[in-house]
């Protein structure tokens, strides 16, 4: 961004319990019920969405539907309907359409709106966001809560502050003092172990973050020292892009030690498959699984990946069984202690669009 262009104004809007909330808007019956939308146990279900009444027991996305059960006995798990939920989609982007083009989906139920030559409601960004969350509710029944900030990382960030059914907004010369105070579990991809080692740094908000030189960051942690030093300082020159298409998704740990065993390496892929089929879910609606994939990140940094196509695409791939027979088939070809694994799937859009290049595994902050 040159220093001629207007300060940018994105929005972030992200559906409250999504695929829970369509299903109680479309039985009001289940309303006061804890609800959620997965698999079933009998069958090592997943937990894809729960509604707010059945987060109150405990129960989260990606969470064997049998805990979800042992958790809340009178749970109500739905089978998803990706259909209805795509259509629910299609009237959030047809309501978002009124005040920009520039609309980068994220999801079926999450999406940036840049509307920084947006001229509807006198091109505030916040009176925007405001009208779009009353639409939804009046229009479709549903609610959203919205962020505003002048970059991608800082909408998000606020899209969350203020969950559910909330709107938050960071002005531009909010951004250093909120940034200071800010903890480092919120920047997105900053997980279990990369906190762990930000602690042993003394790192606990983005504040301490700033003071860590660049240096040390990036030998820390690689290209993504980078990025966290650039989002410390509330910095992202990401642009909306409005063609974007995932052409994978995937899952990672990094191990706080490195593992040896077979069966530890397996009971972890289990782990990420689970987190994995939560992930699809959200945007089953757009796209269909063509292959899965493992990743193998050793201790010296070698890596290797391992993949296979599925049968045809939309066809199941949620049994772990199939991720371990990769993750044995791979480890061998480096056969030393593993760092880090990772589990993902190949991906064909449903409807024909501009391809983007998303690498797998990338991380997106």
């Amino acid at each position: 961004m040159s220093a001629a262009d207007p300060i940018r104004k994105i929005i972030h809007v992200d559906a409250d319990s999504f695929y829970a909330s369509v299903e109680l808007r479309e039985d009001p019956s289940l309303a006061g019920q804890p609800v959620a939308v997965g698999g079933r146990s009998e069958r090592r279900g997943v937990i894809a969405a729960a509604s707010y009444e059945a987060r109150k027991f405990g129960v989260r996305s990606a969470m064997p539907s049998s805990r979800a059960i042992s958790l809340c006995p009178q749970l109500v798990i739905l089978p998803p309907r990706f259909e209805l939920y795509r259509a629910v989609s299609a009237e959030f982007h047809r309501i978002f359409a009124d005040y920009t083009a520039l609309i980068e989906p994220l999801s079926l139920d999450e999406a940036y709106l840049d509307v920084t030559r947006a001229e509807h409601c006198q091109g505030s960004a916040t009176l925007i966001a405001r009208e779009i969350r009353r639409r939804v509710r009046e229009e479709l029944a549903l609610t959203v809560s919205a962020g505003v900030a002048p970059n991608k990382f800082l909408a998000k960030v606020a899209s969350d502050w203020d969950k559910p059914d909330g709107l938050f907004t960071i002005t531009p010369g909010q951004v250093a003092d909120f940034m200071r105070g800010l903890p480092v579990d919120r920047i997105n991809g900053v997980g279990k172990v990369t906190m762990a080692k930000l602690a042993t740094m003394g790192v606990q908000t983005c504040g301490d973050l700033q003071q860590v030189p660049l240096a040390t960051l990036v030998k820390r942690f690689g290209k993504y020292g980078k990025r966290l030093s650039e989002v410390a300082t509330g910095h992202d020159d990401r642009s909306v892009q409005a063609s974007r298409v995932r052409k994978s998704i995937s899952v990672e740990r990094t191990f706080a030690q490195d593992i040896t065993e077979m069966a530890v390496m397996e009971a972890a892929v289990d782990e990420l498959v689970l987190e994995l089929h939560t992930r699809f879910a959200r945007i089953a609606g757009r796209y269909a699984p063509s292959k899965r994939v493992i990743k193998i990140k050793y201790q010296d940094f070698t890596q290797t990946t391992l993949e296979e196509p599925l049968p045809g695409d939309g066809q199941p791939w949620q049994d772990s069984a199939d991720f371990r027979r990769l993750l044995a088939a791979a480890w061998p070809r480096g056969a030393k202690p593993v760092r880090l694994l990772g589990a993902g799937l190949r991906l064909r859009p449903l409807a024909d669009e501009e391809e983007s290049q998303l690498s797998l595994f990338e991380v997106e902050a």
